[in-house]
């Protein structure tokens, strides 16, 4: 792409799990990216192979404080995603949601910029409705020990439709449903990670509940793709939309099928289900089909062996 052509695009929490896949195929494409993270999570280890880039730019920044650069567009990812590191400080957790927003929508404001929020399927809490559609409002314990993510992200929706009906700004809202890949943190906590390093170090594979609870899993790529396609959208396309893979797989299944990937002996232990974890979670994709034609591609045990590969070359 000509340089003059280039789009200025910031990406925060870009040195996070999803954030370095975003910013990697934007780099490719030839946009002039800004990779902005703290490391609370994110690993400058992420994205170290784009630092040699002409176009690529890694700052160290808390989008908690506002941050003042002119971009052309802005991909919201910033906030510790799984329950391990958004519930060690869980104040703070919400600040980086709703703080993180609204320093966003302000920049975008100021400089007249295209941006998305990354948005979650936590929104939804437990549902009661299976499989999740958009127009689902979700069932959300507000004081519970998850509500500081579940919360903060409905939160930061809401700033994001309120700042486009009252100042017209040029909005995209993604739900991300369960993702996985390479450059998970591995003591994340997540259900891919946990099973991979267990299984790889020959520990038992713990299950919370009876594991009869179902995810649907996407790959990082899958994602990624979507996200791209839905800034790409025409501008009436603000979403929210859910960004998932809508294939069901219970946790019992996700532990077997690893197990025998890694050829782990590992026996399954039982552990009490945590507090208000959601028994089904599932995306409705019509939206996102119809929209963008976009559907995940990559199925689940393709996907596994590209995690198992990398997590491997870890230890």
């Amino acid at each position: 792409m000509n340089a003059i052509l280039a789009k200025k695009v910031l990406v925060t929490g870009g040195a996070g799990f999803i954030g370095s896949h975003l910013c990697e195929r934007l780099v490719a494409r030839g946009d002039d990216v800004l990779c902005v993270d703290n490391f609370f999570t994110g690993a400058k280890a992420n994205v170290a192979h784009l630092l040699g880039e002409r176009n690529f730019e890694l700052l160290r920044h808390d989008v908690t404080f506002p941050l003042y650069v002119e971009v052309d567009e802005i991909y919201n990812l910033a906030c510790p995603a799984s329950p391990v590191h958004y519930q060690y400080d869980p104040v703070q957790t919400t600040k980086t949601s709703v703080h993180g927003a609204i320093n966003a929508l302000g920049l975008a404001k100021r400089t007249n910029a295209k941006i998305l929020q990354a948005s979650t399927s936590e929104v939804y809490g437990d549902p009661e409705v299976h499989p999740q559609p958009e127009s689902y409002k979700g069932n959300v314990n507000p004081i519970g020990p998850r509500a500081c993510y579940d919360e903060g992200k409905r939160c930061a929706e809401t700033l994001f439709f309120d700042y486009h009906r009252q100042h017209n700004l040029n909005i995209r809202v993604c739900r991300i449903f369960n993702t996985y890949g390479p450059r998970m943190h591995p003591d994340d906590g997540r259900v891919v990670s946990n099973f991979i390093m267990q299984a790889l170090r020959g520990e038992p594979l713990t299950l919370y509940g009876d594991g009869s609870q179902t995810r649907s899993f996407c790959y990082v790529d899958d994602l990624v793709e979507g996200m791209m396609r839905l800034m790409d959208a025409d501008d009436e396309h603000t979403g929210p939309m859910n960004l998932g893979n809508p294939g069901e797989f219970t946790i019992r299944e996700l532990a077997e099928t690893i197990a025998e990937m890694t050829g782990a002996k590992a026996e399954i232990v039982l552990k009490p289900l945590p507090q208000d974890d959601p028994m089904q979670r599932c995306p409705d994709i019509t939206l996102a089909k119809s929209v963008l034609g976009w559907a995940p591609t990559i199925q689940l045990r393709e996907g596994l062996q590209k995690t198992i590969d990398y997590f491997k070359a870890l230890t």
